[in-house]
């Protein structure tokens, strides 16, 4: 009964399983990637052009087409696995066709069996995977060197397919802050939230510069703190940014700064602490310090950078009050305030950025130079030798990109050198 019941199941199995395999082959098919693949450039460059338009990256048709490349290209990979493995395995005989090359090698009498066992050997040191065909009026051997590298040209699907998703993720996901920061001073490195608590302290810049002005170091020391904890120290770098907790930080932008300590005629502080000279570049900040209480406006400029010299100029809603030029440690009154330049230092703008598509993204592309490489310079080979009268048809096939005459010169030589040596050539 058992049995009866399973072989009325077969029919339906099999259907099933025709229909499973059209629908795989349907997926993986080149042309429906390729459209895929052109609609989410064109989505790309639709974002790219206007920065209005970058809610088309986020919006769910984008992530529709990023999943369907996705599947597509895992299809695309199932469908070709198989007769790639099967080709490699167990080699078969090549059809014929212009890219085929072929030469003669000729015999003087048939092939023995002791001949044919030692050719096969010599093609084995060549590095051939063969197959014998074997029949009583016939003789065939089919070989496939480095077929392995036929995957290679698989991976680079695959890497097209998570170079696509990882850049989709990173649009869609992806998490970038800047802010600046005096010596001393912190930051999140992520907008705040309950779940936030990585932050980077700014310890110290040492940078120099060569006669005309141009970067010779520009280190940036930080540490980097979580829950309130110091986690390590780092040096950054150009081009060499600090990673902490999933985000890559870099030292974006840099520019003076100065350290003042205002005070009023009685001796009560107002303001203690750096002003960043020449913009906003820290973000929020200017070059002002704004006293409410006095309803004055202090603004710092450099002066004489080579002297280390600031312009301080004190004004209200009148117009300005006072102006003085001051260096490190001098102290004067200006206006209603005491003021005293304590030292210059410096700013520095970071950029804190988290892409949990970047991983993939680099994935991606190491995927794809790595399985060009080895498409270009490890090519399969295939070859197939047929025993006919007085003579061996040598023919070999390289890929499309690859000129195997090289290649059948040098199995022709290995027939040959089989031959002579087992005696069966003339």
């Amino acid at each position: 009964m058992a049995h009866s019941l399973s072989r009325s199941q077969q029919p339906a199995l099999d259907r099933l399983a025709r229909r499973a395999d059209r629908l795989l082959r349907t997926l993986g098919d080149a042309r429906l990637g390729v459209g895929l693949l052109v609609a989410a450039g064109l989505a790309n460059l639709v974002a790219a052009a206007r920065a209005d338009w970058r809610w088309v990256l986020d919006s769910p048709p984008y992530l529709i087409v990023v999943g369907a490349i996705l599947i597509t290209g895992v299809a695309a990979v199932a469908v070709r696995i198989p007769p790639v493995w099967r080709e490699w395995r167990h080699p078969v005989p090549l059809a014929n066709s212009r890219d085929v090359l072929a030469t003669d090698v000729p015999m003087t009498t048939e092939l023995t069996g002791a001949e044919r066992a030692y050719m096969l050997e010599a093609l084995r040191s060549a590095g051939y995977r063969l197959f014998e065909h074997a029949t009583p009026r016939s003789w065939l051997v089919a070989g496939t060197r480095r077929g392995w590298s036929r995957f290679a040209a698989i991976a680079s699907h695959l890497s097209l397919v998570l170079l696509v998703v990882g850049g989709a993720l990173g649009t869609a996901f992806s998490e970038e802050t800047r802010f600046g920061l005096f010596p001393g001073e912190q930051s999140l490195l992520a907008a705040p939230r309950p779940d936030s608590t990585s932050a980077v302290r700014f310890d110290r810049l040492d940078a120099a510069f060569d006669e005309r002005g141009r970067p010779l170091r520009f280190d940036t020391r930080v540490t980097f703190i979580r829950s309130g904890q110091v986690v390590r120290s780092q040096v950054l770098q150009v081009n060499d940014p600090g990673s902490f907790d999933g985000y890559l930080v870099h030292a974006w932008t840099y520019g003076p700064a100065v350290e003042l300590r205002v005070v009023d005629l009685g001796g009560r502080t107002l303001f203690d602490g750096w002003v960043a000279l020449g913009g906003s570049a820290t973000g929020s900040r200017a070059p002002f310090v704004e006293l409410p209480s006095l309803g004055a406006t202090i603004g710092v400029e450099l002066a004489n950078a080579d002297a280390n010299l600031a312009r301080l100029i004190v004004a209200d809603g009148h117009g300005v009050i006072d102006t003085t030029i001051l260096g490190p440690g001098e102290r004067r009154r200006l206006g209603p305030t005491q003021i005293t330049l304590r030292g210059f230092g410096a700013y520095v703008t970071f950029l804190s950025r988290s892409d949990p598509g970047m991983g993939i993204l680099f994935a991606g592309g190491f995927l794809l130079v790595g399985s060009q490489a080895i498409a270009f310079y490890l090519p399969r080979r295939r070859l197939d030798i047929r025993s006919v009268t007085g003579r061996l048809i040598v023919r070999v096939r390289g890929e499309r990109f690859d000129d195997a005459r090289a290649e059948l010169q040098r199995v022709s030589r290995v027939v040959e050198r089989a031959l002579s040596m087992s005696g069966g050539r003339g």
